[in-house]
């Protein structure tokens, strides 16, 4: 996904970033210090590990910031990239002991960076959507309950579940690529 024109913060992030302004560093770790560090702890089932990569990602941010191009995505998505990579990296160096086969460092891998991006993208899709889908999957409410709990019609309240699932979907798959739309299971009743 591209963006012609990043966010108005996000520009002015990165050119406070550029011009070595400490400041913004401090601002840009209060605001994505824990997703960082979720997205590592995900990758990684590591407390300390996930300290690491999120020291290591905020000074890769500090010491290059001229590698972030808002063309490609929001200085979030950046950010957030940029701690898959460095945790997947840590994953297969401790998971290259000798012990494991590589097909079982590249599976494990792959489903840490299956369930890394899935919580990725459902916290930072719109709260609308990620209201709807917690009310229907984690309160296991249907579609009818759940427009009533969001004050929404029944139909907006399966669209937000429809859109919600579309995005999840594409978690299954490496970054960049997207999934054919996937629909609620019967759009009658969620589980």
């Amino acid at each position: 996904m591209t963006n012609d024109a990043p966010p108005r913060w996000d520009r002015r992030m990165h050119q406070r970033l550029t011009h070595g302004e400490a400041a913004a560093l401090g601002e840009l770790y209060d605001r994505f210090a824990s997703l960082v560090h979720g997205i590592a702890h995900r990758v990684l089932d590591d407390e300390h590990g996930a300290d690491q990569v999120t020291r290591e990602v905020f000074g890769q941010v500090w010491e290059h910031p001229e590698t972030y191009d808002p063309r490609h995505g929001s200085l979030r998505a950046w950010i957030a990239g940029l701690a898959h990579g460095q945790a997947v990296g840590r994953l297969r160096r401790t998971e290259d002991d000798g012990t494991a086969r590589p097909e079982e460092i590249e599976e494990k891998v792959r489903t840490a960076s299956t369930a890394a991006r899935a919580d990725y993208i459902v916290t930072s899709m719109p709260a609308p959507l990620r209201a709807a889908l917690d009310l229907a999957y984690f309160r296991r409410l249907d579609y009818r309950q759940a427009a009533a709990r969001l004050g929404v019609t029944e139909d907006e309240a399966r669209r937000r579940l429809r859109l919600g699932l579309q995005l999840l979907s594409t978690a299954h798959q490496g970054p960049r690529t997207v999934s054919p739309p996937l629909s609620p299971p019967g759009c009658g009743a969620a589980r």
